[in-house]
């Protein structure tokens, strides 16, 4: 295999066919999982496992451990940078600051504002912070390096918030209204 790739590295097509023959079965198996698990687009996903390979194979040091190797958990990076990219796009960035759409929707917004706000109200500050973190999307890990602390003081802070809440629902009158 160090000999198939030292020839593709120099350009020989030969080599290049020989590559991709030794590393289809691989790649294929590869991108079927991920498609299969992250639910996204197989040929996509081999497309871009088949560009890292190729892009790699200049950089690939034939002294260092085993090359076909290297190439695959090359595709391997690239084809999970590729799903995290494509989550991103679909689910977009949080804008808080957009007007709503419709008038219709602004009464529900303006009642989730002022529940968090009630709710907000007998919080510590870490509280408060946590709360404010959450809201915009972060998960308790990050949320964790912001605040200097572990996940698990994180995740004592959202049971506070919980319980909070809790206590601010069953202070709310329904008067026939559903949340």
């Amino acid at each position: 295999m160090k000999q198939l790739i030292a020839r593709a590295q120099k350009g020989d097509p030969e080599a290049r066919q020989g590559l991709v023959a030794a590393l289809r079965p691989r790649l294929t198996s590869m991108a079927r999982y991920y498609a299969r698990c992250c639910h996204e687009d197989y040929d996509d996903l081999l497309g871009e496992a088949w560009f890292a390979v190729f892009d790699a194979l200049g950089i690939t040091n034939l002294s260092i451990g085993e090359p076909d190797q290297f190439l695959l958990k090359r595709a391997r990076w690239r084809i999970l940078d590729y799903i995290k990219w494509a989550r991103r796009r679909r689910c977009g960035e949080y804008e808080p600051d957009r007007a709503p759409e419709t008038t219709a929707d602004v009464a529900p917004a303006v009642m989730e504002e002022a529940l968090i706000a009630k709710i907000a109200e007998g919080l510590s500050d870490t509280q408060q912070a946590v709360l404010q973190h959450l809201l915009r999307g972060e998960t308790w890990r990050e949320v964790a390096g912001h605040l200097g602390c572990s996940s698990a003081n994180v995740a004592y802070h959202v049971r506070q918030i919980r319980s909070r809440a809790a206590e601010v629902a069953g202070e709310l009158p329904l008067n026939g209204m559903a949340f």
